[in-house]
């Protein structure tokens, strides 16, 4: 039987799993190089050297994720609005069946690039700790800012430091 506090705990304790023995000391913070991600996407491969120059949103998320439903169409905002300026949203996906991951695309369409790590490497370099968890990473390649989960009252402060990273 599935309770709340048992699903709350499941899905604050997954992360942690998956990072497990290969995880940097810390999450990645401000002014920290941003690892090399190379991954596959719908579209082709997914790379973040490619991206440099632009600002990039990278989100760790998966389909069995609550706030990741909640994250979803909020990045697709900061894209309409920030886009123009060199805002990129990466959404790489931890799941370890693709078809799930598609089954949640579907449910909550985006305009975010998608990659699929269903090995789950890339968080684990990242030193991600939480699900969602994203990463600001500015236009020369460092990290910017590390955030964990996703609440209403993260879109202010979100935003702000994607408006920061893009004034650099």
């Amino acid at each position: 039987m599935n309770t709340p506090l048992s699903r709350r705990t499941m899905l604050s304790l997954l992360p942690l799993a998956l990072a497990a023995g290969t995880r940097p000391a810390r999450a990645l913070a401000g002014g920290d190089a941003a690892p090399a991600l190379e991954l596959e996407g719908p579209g082709g491969p997914v790379s973040l050297a490619a991206l440099r120059g632009r600002v990039v949103y990278l989100d760790f998320w998966a389909s069995w994720c609550p706030p990741c439903r909640q994250s979803f169409p909020w990045m697709d905002e900061q894209l309409a609005r920030h886009g123009a300026a060199g805002l990129v949203v990466v959404a790489v996906n931890l799941d370890r069946q693709r078809a799930a991951a598609e089954q949640f695309l579907r449910a909550v369409p985006s305009r975010a690039t998608i990659a699929f790590d269903p090995a789950g490497d890339s968080p684990r370099r990242f030193g991600a700790r939480a699900m969602p968890s994203s990463f600001v990473i500015g236009r020369d390649g460092r990290v910017r800012l590390q955030h964990d989960g996703f609440r209403e009252e993260d879109r202010v402060p979100l935003e702000a430091a994607i408006t920061q990273a893009l004034r650099a």
